[in-house]
Parts: structure tokens; sequence; C-alpha cells
């Protein structure tokens, strides 16, 4: 007979994984996002909470993160996530909350892209806080080596195999049969482009676009994201015509995505009642969220006027200290200005966008210093299609009269370019 220890011992379970990372249905705030991380990390959610509020108020990468997690992470008990549900055109609003809320993260973050103390320090916290979490993770998930009691061993490889359930039927499938908006499955009118091969032929003439209108109305509501669209369009144009003339462009811009972006937001919360929209809205709406906080970054100095201006002074008290222009084409023409010898003469120019050009006297000592945005810098020699664009450029130059000349004072240049070109030439005579 045999014991115990004469059998080979079975080789132990493996330890059972870690759960799987779902939404919270009953340990949440907004969504559940927190409480299901802190399950699957096995850390306290009051930590990711705290994290990602600061991080939502110091660059806005919190309210990206909870913003996306709420879109692809399911929820307790569910396979099918907020994006799926938006991409087959059911809007609801717990979808329509988590959009927002990425929407309103990007344009924080993109609007704190200059800030680089603050970006320095939200990207830190967001590594350690991923950090903490990876650790704990794996920490948990860590099966423990324990050895197993040879009586326990036996026994489980004695009894006899575990009874399984049927298999579930698998969820229809979203290419072969869509979700339309009231919860129900079935074929779309006209089919995909690569719809299955085993696909019923349908009539053609007038009596098959009869039957797809008629299919498409028992459906579920029609699509509303080309009307969004124009809507959004007009909402811009509108926006933007009110401010042309009496405000900066980039405030105009300002206004005008804005416009835009709240027609997409309502017909957003619109859709999730009446109508469905698409991932080209949503892609829409992300855009102009975009373009919204690039327009915040244009300087206030240019203005929607092309402007050509000259300012050409005779003497040196005529000389203003400052010459502005928003956008256009700026001259200071300085060749008729006299600086003794031994005297210095300070003057600045900026524009917003376009060009600012100095003509200096012949005889003169230039110092000019450039502080250009977006653009290109001209100095005297050199070729006029030798254009180099770049961000950015912070740079000066000591310009000495031509040998020959009657020696004369200084002239101390500034100019400032946001977007365009500086051009700085030595008058002839």
């Amino acid at each position: 007979m045999s014991t115990p220890t004469d059998t080979p011992l079975a080789p132990p379970e493996p330890a059972p994984g870690a759960p799987q990372l779902r939404r919270s249905g009953h340990n949440k705030i907004i969504g559940g996002v927190c409480g299901g991380l802190g399950r699957y990390c096995d850390i306290d959610p009051v930590v990711f909470r705290i994290t990602l509020g600061v991080l939502s108020v110091t660059g806005g990468l919190g309210l990206v993160f909870y913003g996306f997690a709420w879109l692809l992470v399911p929820l307790d008990g569910q396979d099918e996530n907020e994006a799926r549900r938006l991409l087959t055109g059911r809007v609801e609003g717990a979808a329509l909350v988590a959009v927002l809320m990425a929407l309103a993260g990007c344009g924080i973050f993109l609007t704190m892209l200059g800030n680089g103390s603050v970006m320095t320090f939200a990207m830190l916290l967001a590594l350690l806080l991923a950090g903490a979490a990876v650790w704990s993770q794996r920490r948990s998930t860590t099966p423990a080596d324990t050895p197993l009691d040879p009586v326990a061993a036996q026994a489980v490889a004695d009894a006899p195999p575990e009874t399984k359930a049927p298999p579930t039927p698998s969820a229809p499938s979203w290419w072969r049969d869509p979700i339309v908006k009231d919860g129900t499955t079935g074929p779309v009118p006209g089919g995909y482009l690569w719809g299955p091969a085993d696909a019923e032929e349908r009539p053609s003439g007038k009596g098959a676009r009869k039957a797809a209108k008629t299919a498409a109305r028992a459906s579920g509501p029609r699509p509303i994201g080309g009307l969004l669209f124009f809507l959004a369009l007009l909402a811009f144009g509108a926006g933007l015509g009110a401010s042309w003339d009496h405000r900066p462009l980039g405030t105009g811009l300002e206004i005008g995505f804005a416009a835009a972006l709240g027609v997409f937001a309502l017909g957003l919360v619109i859709s999730s009642l009446l109508g469905r929209t698409g991932s080209g809205t949503l892609f829409l709406a992300v855009l102009t969220a975009a373009l919204l906080a690039g327009s915040a970054a244009l300087p206030k100095t240019i203005d929607s006027h092309w402007v050509r201006t000259t300012w050409a002074p005779t003497a040196i008290g005529e000389v203003r200290p400052d010459y502005d222009l928003g956008t256009g084409v700026a001259t200071l023409d300085l060749s008729r200005v006299a600086v003794p010898p031994g005297q210095t003469l300070t003057t600045r120019a900026e524009v917003g966008a376009g060009r600012a050009k100095v003509v200096v006297p012949k005889d003169v000592t230039v110092k000019v210093s450039f502080d250009m945005g977006v653009g290109d810098i001209q100095l005297p020699g050199e070729k006029p299609d030798d254009i180099e664009v770049s961000p950015g450029q912070k740079r000066t130059a000591t310009l000495s009269p031509p040998a020959g000349a009657k020696p004369a004072g200084t002239l101390d240049l500034r100019l400032k370019v946001g977007v365009g070109q500086a051009e700085v030439d030595r008058a002839a005579s």
C-alpha cells in the first residue's frame, strides 16, 4: 500500500492574479477612477484623488488623465467602456462629462507649457505617483513562497476535476452587429465598406433607397455631426467678426474658438437625448480646444489690420523712445538724424506681426538687440534672400561705421517682433 509520501506531489496551483482594472461602482466621487486604481494597485484611493487634484490645478494633467481613464476603463461588471459607447453614437451623461474634463485639461496643459517650473513639478509628481502605483501593484500580486502540506497536496491530486460552467455567449460583434442608440443590435442600412462576406444582397434602384431611408428611421436617431460642424463654423465666424475692429487678433480668435467649442459642447449634450455623434465630432472638439489654447498665446500687440507706416524724425529731439505697430510693415527712418560724437541716442521699435525696418545714419555706431518670437533677422551686408526663420531669437550686434566716415555718436537700438522680420539697414549718405 502506498503512502502519501510515495506518490509524486502535484505542483501547487498558481496564485490568483491581480484584480482587473475596473472603475469602482461604489467607492467613487465622480467616475470611480480613483477607487478602481486604488483597488488595482492596493493603494488608498485618497492618494490618487489628492495627487490628481494637485495635477489638475498645476498643469491640467490630472484632468487629462482622469477624463481619458473614465472613457477607456470599464465600470465594475461591464465589458464596454464609455469610449465605445461614444463611437457607436450613444452619447450619455458620463461620457460627456469625461470628454469635457479631458478637453479642459488639454486646454490648461497647453496654456501652461511656457511655465517651466510648474510643468516640471507636475511631471515629477506624476512620475512619483506612477512609480508608487507600479511598485505597490507588483508587491501585492507577488505570490507568497510557502511550502504546500504533503497531505493537502495529495488531496488536491486525488480530487476529481472541477465542473466548469458552460461558456457564456459572447457579446455581439461591433462591426457585424453594431449597437444602436437604444441599446439593441442590428445591421446598419447600407452596410459597411468591409462588411461580412455573407451579407444578404439588397435591391438596387429607387426601391433600395426607399428601403434604406425606412430602415434608417427605424434604426435610431440620425447623426448630427455635420450640422454641429456647420453651426460651429458660424459661431466661430460670428465671434471673430464681432471683435475684428476693436480687439487684438489673438483675443478675437479666442472668442471665435470659444464660441465654436461651446457649440460642440452643447451638441454633445443634445446628442445624449436627440441624435447621435461620432468620433469625428470629438476630434473636432479636441482640435478646437487646442486652437483656443494656441490663440491665447498670441501677443496682444497683433491686431487685425495690416498697416504700412513710416516714422521719419529729422532731429534728436523728434526721436521718440518707443515706436509700436500691431500688424503690418513699420519703417523707422533715422537717416537724417545727426548724433553728435560722444552722445548716445536710445530708441525702441516693436511690431506684433509683420516687418520692422530701421534705417540708421551712415556715420553712427549702432548697438542693436533683437527680441524675436518667430521670424528672421536682417543686418547690413546680408543678402535679402538669405532668410533663416527660427523661434525665440535673442541676438545682439554692434555695427561700426564704414571706413572713412566722419566720427559720430552711438545709436542704441532695440527691435522686438512677435512674428515676422526685423531688418537694420544703413543709409547710403
